[in-house]
């Protein structure tokens, strides 16, 4: 059984930081490529961020320079810190397993995701 957790979200100031945890078990992990992420009520999932097996990563425009995807593969964990926070990241931010690092699914490819954490940036 797959089981993707996330942690860490929460409420904070704009200007400031979050790190972001997503603790997998049931897969290959170091075999996934990882994914952040969010969506805000009445708007589509979008990507954050995405990390390939081999650690190349993919940003959205949005938080390039601000956010950093990683991954520790002994621990099967995927971090997303967040620094500079801005009102507008405030979302329920989601961990997946299985897409590309730009965020589509492949034919007979996983697509495995969390529950979710709520971050919440204060103006």
């Amino acid at each position: 059984q797959v089981q993707l957790v996330e942690s860490g979200g929460g409420l904070v100031q704009a200007g400031g930081s979050l790190r972001l945890s997503c603790s997998a078990s049931g897969i290959a992990f170091s075999l996934n490529t990882m994914g952040w992420y969010r969506q805000t009520p009445g708007s589509e999932r979008e990507l954050v961020a995405g990390i390939t097996s081999g650690n190349r990563t993919n940003y959205a425009d949005s938080v390039k320079g601000r956010f950093t995807i990683a991954r520790d593969n002994a621990k099967k964990t995927v971090y997303l810190q967040m620094d500079s926070l801005k009102p507008e990241d405030t979302a329920v931010y989601y961990c997946n397993a299985g897409r590309t690092r730009f965020g589509s699914t492949s034919n007979g490819g996983s697509d495995y995701w969390g529950q979710g954490t709520q971050v919440t940036v204060s103006s």
